[in-house]
């Protein structure tokens, strides 16, 4: 169906813009959803790492006819249902004992996230709300975050996964943070070769009636047309009053023959 194939991805969740009222809150996860069987039900998998670095798995698949269907886990609910709303909303409801247990609900955000709102209602009608946000991933990671309707159980395998998964996300993080930093370097480092270079191309320009020399300082003035001047005579050496415009500032000659301000 064209109003569910938005939602068929990997999705990799935000912990940090997640709530949750009930559960636990997750460390990192992925949120997927396919088309199974014939391509007639929704199929959810849910990989998630809590806090405390243990890995969990769920997954459930329901038809997308919009009736209610009977449950594979009995534990968790008797029937189950997908409302398919429109391209941007589809919700599954889970039923047990005849009474609604538990909604998820999945949007498509208009900066394209998933938002996945999870509402779990109490034997007083009261509901607790638990909302996710993830973002589409191209490569499947094996870890997700949801605590939706199927039965949760710690995985062996994925505990070991997060595991090699933590010492990557560490030892490629610190790469990428020593790339980052020297390409904040080299971004200053041309800043002030550009500086540098906008200086010498205005002191070339200027009047200067003396051969420099490397690593002095000269002093850098503003005449009344408009024209600069460079001057071995600093402003506090003239006496009263400067006789040019304004002083600019003092510089020095460098080996590579660009000037800089001191």
């Amino acid at each position: 169906m064209v109003e569910v194939y938005n939602f068929l991805a990997a999705w990799q969740l935000f912990p940090e813009k997640g709530t949750y009222e009930f559960g636990n809150r997750p460390k990192s996860g992925i949120y997927k959803i396919e088309l199974s069987g014939t391509g007639k039900e929704i199929a959810v998998s849910m990989n998630w790492v809590s806090l405390e670095d243990q890995a969990f798995s769920s997954n459930y698949a329901v038809l997308m006819d919009g009736g209610e269907h009977a449950f594979e886990n009995k534990e968790v609910a008797d029937f189950a249902s997908v409302k398919l709303v429109d391209s941007a909303h589809f919700e599954t409801n889970f039923v047990k004992n005849k009474k609604l247990i538990l909604q998820v609900i999945h949007d498509i955000t208009p900066k394209g996230y998933l938002k996945v709102t999870q509402k779990r209602f109490n034997d007083d009608d009261s509901e607790i709300v638990n909302t996710e946000i993830y973002h589409k991933q191209l490569s499947v990671l094996p870890y997700s975050a949801s605590v939706a309707g199927a039965v949760i159980k710690p995985n062996e395998e994925g505990i070991i996964k997060h595991q090699a998964l933590s010492a990557m996300e560490e030892q490629t993080n610190m790469q990428l943070t020593q790339i980052r930093q020297q390409i904040e370097l080299l971004a200053i480092q041309a800043k002030e070769i550009q500086k540098r270079k906008e200086l010498s191309m205005l002191i070339y320009d200027a009047k200067l009636s003396f051969a420099p020399v490397i690593g002095k300082i000269y002093y850098l003035y503003e005449k009344e047309d408009g024209a600069y001047l460079v001057s071995m005579i600093g402003p506090k050496e003239w006496g009263r009053k400067t006789p040019y415009k304004s002083f600019i500032s003092a510089i020095q000659l460098l080996a590579d023959h660009t000037w800089k301000e001191v």
